[in-house]
């Protein structure tokens, strides 16, 4: 062994010092949002038209409102004030007939104008029509009633075999209940710049008591839009 010869010391506490390692650095993501596309001018347009037709449709009704709490329009209303069977009688199962009714056209408006432009009332016995009459058109004033006489006249009608028996068992004598329905295409005149015209549909139930002459005995009476 040589005494000029150094030994490497091997003991961990000479080793040589290494650097520390840093971890790796985390790269950060910045999220920019994304511009949105522009609206289409049909988007805008759409949205536009529904509100200025919801506005509308709120200024329309209000406005009906305020019309219907100024005028308070009513039906018309029909009424049968009499009737005279003039005669009656069973042919071979068909029936003829010859009535005259006096009809009521009432107007309860306040406020409004009623005029008629078509008019029909019909004659139903059991069920089966047995006549038909149109009545001539007519204005009314606020409040006013209008008297009108219709002749109905029945010839050779057809009739179910048990119904056209029973006429000629006597029960004809005993009084007749019948059905007058009408139709009438009716126009309200809100003052001289509104109108509204509409169907108006009447029914009265009457009961007639047996030719000749026979005389209204009841009447019941409906009117509906």
């Amino acid at each position: 062994m040589h005494h000029g010869e150094h030994r490497a010391d091997h003991s961990p506490h000479h080793q040589p010092a290494q650097g520390h390692r840093q971890p790796p650095r985390t790269a950060k993501l910045i999220l920019r949002p994304q511009a949105s596309p522009p609206t289409h001018p049909v988007a805008w347009f759409a949205a536009a038209f529904c509100t200025l037709l919801w506005v509308a449709i709120i200024l329309g009704g209000i406005a009906v409102l305020i019309i219907y709490l100024i005028f308070r329009p009513r039906n018309p209303r029909l009424e049968i004030s009499s009737v005279t069977l003039n005669g009656a009688y069973i042919d071979a199962g068909t029936l003829n007939a010859d009535l005259t009714i006096l009809a009521n056209f009432s107007n309860p408006n306040e406020k409004v104008y009623v005029s008629f432009s078509y008019m029909q009332l019909d004659l139903y016995y059991q069920g089966t029509m047995i006549a038909t009459q149109a009545v001539e058109p007519f204005e009314e004033a606020r409040g006013e009633s209008v008297l009108r006489t219709v002749h109905m006249i029945s010839s050779q009608v057809p009739l179910p075999e048990k119904v056209a028996d029973a006429l000629r068992g006597g029960k004809m004598g005993d009084g007749l209940s019948m059905e007058v329905v009408g139709s009438f295409r009716t126009r309200l005149d809100l003052g001289s710049w509104l109108h509204y015209t509409y169907w108006l549909h009447g029914r009265c139930d009457i009961f007639v008591g047996g030719p000749p002459n026979g005389a209204l005995r009841s009447s019941r009476c409906t009117t509906k839009h």
